[in-house]
């Protein structure tokens, strides 16, 4: 098995905010916590968590559909978070709620049903963390009918 590395380095610019820079020359990208503790200069490791798992599996959805030679455009994706405290009264991201919205009406794709029981099986991200945090998937069609979750 082959592994590829994904390499970050943060370096404090002040407080809670940091410069993460990446290894593959992907422009840098600044975090900060929120207030009280930073300043909201950037998102927050909870909102890069949660935005990784969103767009991993909207990537893997985009992939899957593409297989099928289907159309994989005007996805749109929302994604929540939900912060609470564990049993040592720490606070954690202890669920991620995804919702998927394809750019078209059920009625425009073939094998979608196929194409839905496997997409996620695809994504780094989600499959990588779902052992420890549970994420809810909902997929929707253009009209808002229901197609998974």
């Amino acid at each position: 098995m082959s592994e590829d590395r994904v390499e970050v380095t943060l370096e404090q610019q002040q407080g809670y905010r940091f410069e993460a820079r990446f290894s593959n020359g992907t422009p840098s990208l600044i975090t900060d916590e929120p207030a009280p503790l930073g300043t909201n200069q950037g998102p927050s490791p909870a909102q890069l968590l949660v935005t990784a798992l969103a767009n991993c599996l909207s990537d893997s959805l985009i992939f899957a559909l593409g297989k099928f030679r289907q159309p994989n455009d005007g996805i749109r994706t929302e994604a929540v978070g939900l912060i609470g405290r564990n049993e040592q009264n720490r606070m954690r991201v202890v669920r991620v709620e995804v919702t998927l919205h394809l750019g078209h009406p059920a009625s425009a794709f073939e094998r979608l049903e196929r194409i839905l029981e496997q997409f996620e099986q695809f994504c780094t991200v989600s499959q990588s963390v779902a052992a420890a945090l549970p994420i809810t998937l909902t997929v929707l069609d253009s009209n808002g009918q229901v197609l998974k979750g």
